[in-house]
């Protein structure tokens, strides 16, 4: 989904004409990109945008609105960009917006809570691209060296998997204490019996 501020004259006075009020920037108006790549804009219709980087495609609108507008100035953002962070200890998980271009992996980590006291620090995962061949980037987060690692400028769509560590005392408390209410009943009624 971008966004889309269209000025002209080189964004001299930042008279925004796509703007219904006629003048400033009034609100952000949005452009879905299809399926096949198209977007649809004012004035020019439905136009390829697929395969562009934000300054490509900015610098491409900037030549094709020239000829309505003297000098065009055009912003571009995209406004759907997220990553999926999951904690392996509770399976909770929570959905990053990326604010800017190059938010690193320690800043999504921070939006989405930190690390936990039950999560390995030494064990994040981050997993790109193809669901069915993604590449995993393994980062320590316990270790300076790690944290360098940590700088890592995350993409739409990344995943985030922050492991868990056992919880091995919660694990047998739930198991036994039913049996130690059970055993605790038994030793009551038969020490009341006496």
């Amino acid at each position: 989904r971008l966004e889309m501020s269209l000025y002209s004259i080189e964004g001299y006075k930042l008279v925004d004409v796509t703007s219904s009020a006629g003048g400033g920037m009034t609100g952000a108006i949005f452009y879905p990109i299809e399926a096949d790549g198209m977007v649809k804009l004012p004035i020019l219709g439905k136009i390829p945008i697929a395969g562009k980087t934000l300054r490509e495609a900015e610098s491409y609108l900037e030549q094709v609105y020239s000829t309505y507008y003297v000098n065009p100035y055009i912003q571009l953002k995209v406004n759907n960009r997220e990553v999926y962070v999951f904690y392996g200890e509770n399976g909770r998980s929570t959905i990053v917006k990326i604010m800017n271009d190059n938010m690193n992996l320690i800043e999504v980590i921070g939006m989405a809570g930190g690390i936990t006291e039950n999560s390995k620090a030494w064990r994040i995962k981050v997993i790109r691209g193809d669901p069915h061949n993604p590449k995993i980037y393994f980062v320590d987060l316990s270790t300076i060296s790690g944290l360098k690692q940590a700088n890592l400028t995350v993409q739409s769509h990344d995943i985030i998997y922050v492991e868990g560590a056992p919880r091995y005392s919660t694990k047998l408390l739930t198991q036994i204490t039913p049996i130690l209410g059970i055993v605790t009943s038994i030793l009551l009624v038969a020490n009341l019996f006496k």
